[in-house]
């Protein structure tokens, strides 16, 4: 936009000069606004320059950059009619010049010292944000048995009731929501107490509810510490795994999410193509205008290998490969990849992806923007009817294995009839309860 003005600028005073004479009061005008336009074109680019890497600031850069235009567009106009016009002596002009100059720099300044001290005001608001990086979001509000939790309900008894050798119940923090109400509708609330503080339940002192994360899950499910696992999807590496132990994956269909893409609130971008994806996290798009936003890099964000979000983007993927970000930019949990994307000094350039419940439900955050992808927003219309193109099934997961002894025939027993139930009327309505799509 400031280019645009300089040009017209430029261009005024070029047409000015010749089309109203090279002598008088016109070409002094015309001359005048063809240098303000010069020398307003290079305080844009110098200015631009330093304060484009400013990123942490408290209001959007447009208004800041607005006022540094006024102020100086002003101040090298006023110069420029002084030294055009001749009104006064050489050394009357010379003083005058001088002082129009401080009194540009000065206004300048403080217009650069406000934006520093809202973004040490900004800063100060998200530090605790940043400093708690490496911490997912809390699950304790979802204890199946906790006062008020937020893990759903039946509206009527659960038709199945397991007493004893209970499933050890493991998933990805995004789907432990879905689980913990599953456990609060079938296990006997007596004697369930709280284990540890680390998200861990118990019954008679074994853990039976847990949530590892989709990496920690997987290994608990193939090391025999878990019996059911609650997953967006399997990767390659961890089939692999599955398969050098001699173990047998079943995967069980048991409802549907959205894998979403989301940006800044401040990004004008609002939809992606699937090919824009593609090219993107290839590396082939690197600019946010070339994807109907503005001129500003793109800085797209990762999760780490296994876990559910990244096993999801290499499936977009498909044949094309992923490109290698720094080490900055890999984010071990959904958590920090939200929170990365948030922070207004990363709203120019920040991409991020994550699962729609645990962006629109667990977080809940009027910060970002989740995209469109194709012209579909991820709704749960458009999950069912199959138009948004990254809806996907979630699993229910367990080992085909043989029971060690009467006690685990009677868990394994128990933990097929957990899964049947869950693909039951009661079960497919905690899907829907809880935010997901059921399967029907």
């Amino acid at each position: 936009m400031v280019i645009i003005i300089c040009f017209l600028l430029i261009v005024a005073g070029v047409i000015v000069y010749f089309c109203y004479g090279k002598k008088g009061v016109a070409a002094r005008v015309g001359i005048s606004l063809l240098l303000a336009g010069l020398f307003l074109l290079v305080w844009f680019f110098i200015w631009v320059s330093i304060s484009d890497q400013w990123y942490l600031t408290g209001q959007p850069a447009d208004t800041s950059y607005n006022a540094h235009l006024a102020i100086s567009f002003i101040g090298c106009y006023l110069i420029c009619l002084l030294f055009v016009f001749k009104a006064f002596s050489v050394k009357a002009r010379r003083i005058t010049a001088v002082l129009l100059a401080a009194a540009v720099i000065a206004s300048n300044s403080v217009v650069a010292g406000l934006r520093v001290l809202n973004a040490a005001r900004t800063y100060s608001s998200v530090a605790g944000e940043v400093e708690s990086y490496g911490r997912d979001v809390s699950l304790v509000e979802y204890e199946p048995f906790r006062e008020n939790t937020l893990a759903k309900s039946l509206d009527e008894p659960s038709s199945l009731r397991l007493l004893n050798n209970l499933p050890r119940l493991e998933g990805a923090t995004a789907l432990y929501p879905l689980y913990a109400a599953f456990a609060r509708a079938v296990y006997p609330e007596d004697d369930y107490r709280v284990y540890s503080t680390d998200n861990v339940f118990a019954y008679n002192s074994h853990p039976v509810v847990t949530c590892s994360m989709t990496s920690g899950a997987f290994e608990r499910l193939v090391n025999g510490e878990a019996d059911l696992i609650f997953l967006m999807g399997v990767s390659e590496e961890q089939r692999e795994m599955a398969h050098e132990r001699g173990l047998e994956l079943k995967l069980t269909p048991i409802g549907r999410e959205a894998f979403v893409f989301f940006v800044n609130k401040r990004n004008n971008t609002s939809n992606l193509t699937v090919e824009d994806v593609k090219g993107i996290y290839s590396g082939k798009i690197t600019n946010w205008r070339k994807v109907g936003g503005d001129n500003h890099s793109i800085r797209p964000y990762q999760r780490a290998r296994n876990s559910g979000s990244q096993t999801m983007l290499l499936e977009i993927m498909g044949d094309t490969p992923l490109m290698t970000v720094p080490a900055s930019d890999y984010h071990d949990l959904m958590y920090d990849i939200y929170q990365a994307v948030a922070v207004y000094r990363n709203y120019r350039n920040s991409l991020g992806y994550s699962f729609l419940f645990y962006i629109s439900g667990m977080i809940a955050d009027d910060e970002i923007k989740l995209l469109s992808i194709e012209g579909f927003e991820p709704t749960a219309e458009n999950i069912t009817n199959g138009t948004y193109p990254f809806a996907n099934d979630f699993y229910a997961i367990t080992v085909v294995r043989e029971p060690e002894n009467e006690t685990d025939a009677e868990r394994i027993i128990n933990t097929e009839r957990l899964i049947e139930w869950i693909l039951s009327p009661q079960g497919q309505s905690l899907v829907e309860k809880t935010g997901y799509v059921p399967l029907n």
